[in-house]
């Protein structure tokens, strides 16, 4: 059958509610083709414009890992789409045929298809109908997605065209989100995707039951088994947590499709560390010493780090968190000391501010009277007969020691002894202080004194150079 005078119709390859696809050959270009056919719709009024919306949608989009669409028209009263052929299976076939596939493989796939679902995103298309007859294998195993009939544009919230309280897409890749009724978004068709990545590694889908009711209801409030729990080997550990953070309930807490193409194409998948920037070198030391490290050849220790979009990375973030935890110890004590420092600082300097003035009390006067630190001298006219036998004795009994102070103490007489008026200080002996004193010293005061020379004591000492000392 030649359709439009330019698709020559070969043999019918697939077939679906809406359409059905052939094998073609382009007689304008010489290539072969895949052309989808418009079934007739008896029931569905929006099957048209649902094709005519599949047209536009793909036909926006220009990627290696999405199926080109190259023609649109209507032919005897039947619309159809002429698209890029894909001369191979798809993953629906694989997996009926070849049962799970290695982890490698499943990376290499996961990478492509997240890379072409980017592409429709960042297109403001959503697919809404990821599942692995959906993902086609060309002949040199690169995947490409198709079918883009019931995608929606994310501009235009009624471009869906489905009836309202619908839900579209296929139950065993359906998003808790739109399980729920909720618009579709580019984090659903995430979802979507990681239940396919799900049975490419143990065979089976994430969440089964016998009807559609109670299925929806463990895609909404079911957890997955980890695959490793079924049995699945050689699955590192990075790749199961990230596969679990693609299928977690909420949308925002799934990855984008730019963020799972560079992971999985990066090869972080395989939880292998990375090195971190290099470290500095260490200073030499000046020669072998006891503890010097032995030289390993390899210059620069090696760092690693946890695999990028790890979720068990606790260890790694409290091993970094401890030198600046330590740092802050050292700053603190640091401080602390520093401010003790300045109390004492302070303390010394009040201190010293507000201690009594010595100097000016030590006799440094060279004007001061010999009086304050030496007995008074008798005048010529006065004898030692007439003199009061107490207030004439010896000096040495009340002089203080050199090098004290002699004016902060008021003298303490006896209590018959008047006190002299132009003395102004003297210090007293302990006996002098309680107003207790020996025999021998009362007796020696009752006897009169000789007079001595002015400026020295009981023992020749000069006291008028005391303030010298």
């Amino acid at each position: 059958m030649l359709l439009a005078g330019r698709y020559r119709l070969d043999v019918e390859i697939g077939r679906g509610g809406m359409g059905e696809v052939w094998r073609a050959y382009d007689e304008t270009l010489a290539r072969a083709v895949a052309v989808k056919l418009l079934l007739p719709q008896d029931t569905d009024a929006t099957a048209a414009s649902r094709f005519r919306l599949e047209a536009q949608t793909a036909g926006r989009l220009n990627h290696p890992n999405v199926v080109g669409v190259l023609d649109f028209g209507e032919y005897d009263n039947r619309l159809y789409l002429v698209m890029e052929l894909v001369e191979g299976d798809s993953l629906a076939r694989v997996l009926s045929v070849s049962g799970a596939l290695p982890a490698e493989e499943v990376a290499r796939l996961a990478a492509q298809a997240a890379a072409g679902l980017a592409a429709a995103h960042e297109q403001g298309i959503v697919h809404r109908d990821v599942k692995p007859a959906n993902l086609l294998l060309d002949a040199s195993g690169t995947l490409k997605i198709g079918d883009f009939g019931i995608a929606r544009f994310l501009d235009d919230p009624g471009a869906a065209l489905t009836a309202t309280g619908q839900i579209v897409g296929t139950g065993l890749y359906l998003a808790p989100e739109r399980a729920l009724g909720r618009p579709a978004g580019p984090a659903s068709d995430m979802y979507s995707l990681g239940c396919v990545l799900y049975q490419l590694l143990s065979g089976r889908p994430p969440f089964q039951a016998d009807t559609a009711v109670a299925l929806l209801h463990q895609h909404l409030d079911n957890a997955p088994v980890p695959p490793r729990e079924l049995g699945v080997a050689g699955l590192p550990p990075a790749f199961e947590s990230y596969l679990l953070a693609l299928l977690a309930k909420q949308p925002e807490d799934r990855p984008t499709a730019q963020q799972s193409a560079e992971w999985f194409a990066g090869g972080a998948w395989r939880g292998l560390p990375e090195p971190l920037p290099d470290a500095a070198s260490p200073v030499p030391s000046a020669g072998p010493g006891r503890y010097a490290a032995a030289d390993t050849g390899t210059g620069s220790p090696a760092t690693y780090a946890l695999p990028t979009g790890s979720r068990t990375a606790s260890g790694g973030r409290s091993r970094r968190a401890a030198p600046r935890g330590g740092l802050g110890n050292h700053r603190r004590t640091a401080a602390a000391v520093a401010a003790a420092a300045v109390f004492l600082a302070a303390m010394l300097v009040g201190m010293r501010w507000f201690s009594p003035d010595d100097t000016a009390t030590e006799g440094t006067d060279p004007d001061a009277s010999p009086s304050a630190s030496s007995p008074a001298a008798p005048s010529p006219g006065d004898s030692a007969d007439s003199a009061d036998p107490l207030a004439s004795a010896p000096a040495a009994a009340t002089t203080p020691a050199a090098g004290t102070v002699a004016d902060v103490t008021p003298s303490i007489t006896a209590p018959d002894s008047p006190a002299p008026a132009d003395a102004t200080t003297g210090a007293t002996s302990p006996a002098q202080e309680t107003g207790n004193s020996s025999p021998e010293e009362a007796d020696k005061a009752d006897k009169p004194q000789k007079e001595q020379p002015p400026g020295s004591g009981e023992d020749g000492e000069d006291y008028g150079d005391e303030g010298d000392d």
